[in-house]
């Protein structure tokens, strides 16, 4: 068990991650499309469509209080060329910026255990950890962890099945397309053909005209 893991999420949330261990995470997330392909037999195809299938999010706990708390700040303090806000105003907005992110959140974590609109979904394939949950997106050991088991440090983004054919798994073939932030989830890949060894795995990013 590595150290972060042993650690209580109290613990986890109040000590920064290791300088020799951050996650690789740009400032400004480069969004870098992908395409996956995997050949195999259809029958062990057809039992990974089916297991990779889920919502395509990672259902993180948030501090609401804590977010409302940094909006009002930031509302009620003057910008320039921006319509002032009174301390009222600001704490009414910050209120109502909270109670959609609250309702959107519960929305999203309802659709982790039933929705299966995404073909490919990391969390349903290689699940991040209750406790790490808990931290939230932007917790430094919430990122380690992502990086270090996925290799990047969000969900995959815009994943489409492109598989030619009405039955996508009969020749031999899924074809998939995605959007992975910042790097290609090799971490991620390595593990699930590991796990899938009757499966070949042959990632290919796009970089444009770079």
């Amino acid at each position: 068990m590595s150290e972060t893991a042993a650690m209580g999420p109290g613990e986890r949330s109040r000590a920064a991650a290791p300088p020799d261990r951050m996650a690789m995470r740009l400032a400004q997330t480069d969004w870098l499309h992908h395409q996956l392909a995997l050949r195999g037999a259809p029958d062990d195809l057809a039992r990974f469509r089916a297991t990779a299938q889920g919502a395509g999010i990672i259902p993180w706990h948030l501090d609401l209080d804590r977010l409302a708390e940094d909006w009002f700040l930031r509302l009620a303090v003057s910008q320039p060329e921006a319509p002032r806000l009174s301390a009222a105003g600001a704490r009414i907005l910050a209120g109502q910026l909270r109670d959609a992110v609250a309702r959107r959140q519960a929305a999203a974590v309802r659709a982790a255990g039933t929705s299966l609109a995404c073909p490919f979904d990391l969390h349903r394939l290689l699940p991040v950890p209750e406790a790490i949950l808990r931290l939230g997106p932007d917790d430094p050991h919430a990122l380690l962890w992502l990086w270090e088991h996925w290799g990047t440090t969000e969900a995959l983004r815009h994943v489409r099945d492109i598989t030619p054919g009405k039955d996508r798994s009969a020749g031999g073939l899924i074809l998939l397309s995605f959007w992975s932030a910042d790097w290609t989830p090799w971490r991620a890949l390595a593990r699930l053909a590991a796990l899938w060894p009757s499966l070949r795995f042959d990632t290919r990013p796009d970089y444009g005209d770079a």
